[in-house]
């Protein structure tokens, strides 16, 4: 049993992980590509970023498989060859936004709740995460995988308590389904931005053994990240237009609610979202580090260097914290995305197509 949540649910629990903090588990960023469409068109553009999302990551981890790639540098010089170090650019550049939307967000909600200065939250995280990867691949997986569950668990009982506690009545017109052009590219880009994370984790897929598996894994996974993005959707039904504005969405819901405890539990484990994608994001990079530094000195880092990258990468992404999340999701997400249709997914759905269709792996499919 257990290798078969191994398989087919671990690699779609790790990318939900690395992609809820920051925006996500705030309700920005879901605001700013699906929400902001009204409820009907923002439920199209999840289905287009799911699909999406789905049909990347399946066949990402059937290359990843086919060609044991387990870390990005590895598996863009299957698809872009001497090229490669182009989504390192890219990737590396988004890996810095993301931390710095953590950081923002973290010190906001420790100002906001504590009211202590919002450097404790980017100094509390920055800590946990250091520690996260000092200990490993092993641990960073775990956690995240576990944090996953309650997640999930979370955001159904917030669900839950919204639907109990707020008046929807009069937002029923909001569900109106206008197909028109702004909410497929929301939808899209909002894919584009996200999937960026399906090579930095592809440490999460080493127990798969078949490209079947690889796929199924990969079209469960899509889904398994963007249930909890609609269950936040559906929510803001009630608040809405005036959750557009708000540059917490959750936490401004959270004040229409008589559910206290909810809250204060509810901001603990958002925080700690913000750890566990700093820290997930930041191993994808250490696996790459450790890939290189074996083939030059036939060893993997030490677990002194995998805490000094983490530290490094914190402390560089920290300064962009100041910008402020809104302005960091819309305009900093946003841009980079279109860079991941010619970097990723044009020569994933081409190149990575073509040699899997060549490939010849003698393992049973």
């Amino acid at each position: 049993m257990l290798r078969l949540l191994q398989i087919y649910l671990l690699p779609g629990a790790i990318l939900q992980s690395v992609n809820v903090g920051g925006g996500y588990g705030t309700g920005r960023e879901l605001v700013e590509f699906f929400t902001r469409f009204g409820m009907g068109g923002g439920l199209l553009g999840m289905a287009v970023a799911t699909l999406c999302m789905s049909l990347t990551f399946a066949l990402t981890l059937a290359l990843a498989t086919q060609f044991n790639a387990y870390d990005y540098r590895t598996f863009f010089k299957l698809l872009l060859g001497r090229f490669w170090f182009l989504f390192e650019i890219l990737g590396v550049t988004l890996f810095v936004v993301v931390l710095a939307v953590m950081g923002a967000a973290a010190g906001q909600i420790i100002e906001e709740e504590l009211g202590l200065p919002s450097i404790i939250g980017g100094i509390i995280m920055l800590i946990a995460v250091v520690l996260l990867n000092f200990f490993g691949r092993e641990w960073v997986t775990r956690v995240l995988a576990s944090w996953s569950v309650l997640l999930y668990a979370v955001f159904i009982t917030y669900f839950i308590a919204v639907l109990s506690n707020q008046d929807t009545s009069g937002a029923d017109h909001l569900f109106d389904f206008s197909f028109h052009s702004d909410w497929l590219i929301g939808g899209f880009q909002y894919a584009l931005y996200n999937v960026a994370g399906i090579p930095i984790i592809l440490y999460a897929a080493r127990a798969i053994e078949t490209r079947a598996q690889a796929i199924t894994a990969g079209l469960l996974g899509g889904v398994i990240t963007m249930v909890p993005a609609l269950l936040f959707h559906l929510s803001f039904a009630g608040a809405y237009p005036e959750i557009l504005n708000q540059e917490l969405p959750v936490y401004f819901m959270f004040d229409g609610l008589t559910v206290p405890m909810l809250q204060g539990f509810y901001l603990l484990v958002l925080f700690g979202t913000f750890i566990e994608t700093g820290a997930g994001n930041i191993q994808g990079f250490i696996e790459r580090l450790d890939t290189w530094w074996r083939e030059r000195t036939g060893r993997a880092l030490h677990r002194l260097q995998h805490g000094a990258v983490a530290l490094v990468a914190l402390l560089l992404s920290g300064t962009l914290s100041s910008v402020g999340i809104v302005n960091l999701i819309a305009e900093g997400y946003g841009t980079l995305a279109w860079g991941y249709l010619v970097i990723f997914l044009l020569p994933l759905f081409t190149v990575g197509l073509l040699r899997l269709h060549r490939s010849r792996k003698t393992a049973p499919q």
